[in-house]
């Protein structure tokens, strides 16, 4: 059942990865300063 592991796994490491670049992306553009274009 160790398919089982990289079934649960392989997509969990894939959206922290994607979640981890959109949130770096956030912070580098907060500490330049410019503004969030998708803010109310």
């Amino acid at each position: 059942m160790w398919y089982f592991a990289w079934l649960l796994g392989l997509p969990l490491a894939v959206v922290f990865a994607v979640l981890n670049g959109l949130w770096f992306e956030l912070r580098e553009d907060a500490a330049r300063g410019q503004p969030d274009p998708d803010a109310f």
